[in-house]
């Protein structure tokens, strides 16, 4: 454990527990150096601890990466809740979590997330400020894709010069909350889907309705189109995979979308053009942190809408130094932590 903390120099990883509701919770905060650690919480079957504790750990550095590069005034941080096999009372659950929330005074602010909902923030909010994405703040989910929406045209505009959807071929791998959105964005801008996900009732929705190709999880890989979007879970660009794909580049809002960094330069070596998971899919972060500062909605559109332009200038930065693009973002990333000076937060 403590391993694993130094190597992602990790701040703090906390432990929660409540039998009389079936809470087990981690929640790992990797830096606060610009301000509390601000990340979504999991509601997912894990099938060890220590898998749970890889997840939290991988996903708090992705948020601290994201929030300097989207230079917003918080730290990384991310929770995991261990879904029980079956669910007793689950209003239960997410208070017990809000609570243990609540104790860590302010140093990490959770959000939806893969499992949770908005009932759930509700619920925490019961018993904690400390928490975005309630009924009243709003979903998350299609600010997520406005912004992976921006990083494809950014990808587009790279790869063939023109930023255009219209007629474009994207291959979508899952329908989620913001898989479903971005293909609903991407029909309406006049793109052709192919998509995919383990939930047929979803894909025969994205035919009638969005008149999208569908194809089996397998099949996704070797589609040949001009972006590839994983909306999905992670590490799915691996030894197995990587050498299927036939896209011009990858932009999707799944988190941790490289099994290893050794991937980004694989994806250079084939001419395969990759949006960092953590800047293109950054849009839902700027929604729920801008929401819980209280700033307007034209506020977050702009700022969502400069996801084009920052991966425009980490594309730009890659070439002239010939350089893998996600080594170029996350030196980016750490540079804005480390010149943040001395830690800003202070418990509430």
């Amino acid at each position: 454990m403590f391993k694993q903390m130094e190597t992602d120099s990790l701040e703090q990883l906390h432990f929660f527990s409540d039998p009389s509701t079936e809470l087990r919770a981690i929640v790992a905060i990797h830096n606060t150096q610009r301000g509390p650690a601000l990340g979504g919480c999991r509601f997912i079957p894990y099938s060890t601890t220590n898998e749970a504790i890889t997840d939290a750990i991988r996903l708090a550095k992705g948020m601290s990466y994201k929030a300097a590069l989207a230079g917003l005034p918080f730290g990384g941080g991310k929770a995991v809740i261990i879904q029980p096999d079956t669910i007793k009372d689950r209003h239960a659950l997410m208070r017990s979590f809000g609570q243990s929330i609540h104790s860590m005074n302010g140093q990490y602010i959770t959000a939806m997330d893969s499992g949770t909902l908005v009932d759930d923030m509700d619920d925490i909010a019961q018993q904690t400020n400390f928490v975005s994405c309630t009924r009243h703040m709003g979903d998350p989910s299609p600010a997520t894709a406005r912004g992976v929406l921006a990083g494809i045209r950014a990808n587009l505009k790279y790869t063939t010069g023109s930023d255009i959807l219209k007629g474009r071929h994207i291959a979508i791998q899952g329908l989620g909350h913001v898989g479903l959105s971005l293909a609903t964005q991407l029909h309406n801008a006049g793109s052709h889907l192919t998509v995919t996900d383990i939930d047929d009732n979803k894909m025969l929705l994205a035919r009638q309705q969005l008149n999208a190709d569908i194809c089996s999880p397998e099949e996704i890989y070797g589609i040949n189109c001009d972006v590839f979007s994983p909306c999905g879970l992670g590490a799915v660009i691996n030894s197995e995979t990587i050498s299927r794909l036939r896209c011009g580049s990858i932009a999707g809002s799944a988190n941790n979308q490289l099994e290893a960094p050794e991937m980004g330069l694989q994806l250079k070596q084939r001419n395969i053009l990759y949006a960092p998971d953590y800047v293109i899919n950054s849009g839902g972060l700027m929604f729920v942190a801008m929401r819980y500062q209280q700033l307007t909605d034209v506020a977050i559109s702009n700022k969502i809408a400069g996801i084009f332009d920052t991966l425009s200038d980490i594309y730009l930065d890659a070439k002239q130094d010939n350089r893998v693009i996600s080594d170029i973002a996350d030196q980016r990333a750490l540079e804005i932590i480390q010149q943040s000076g001395p830690n800003q937060f202070q418990a509430a």
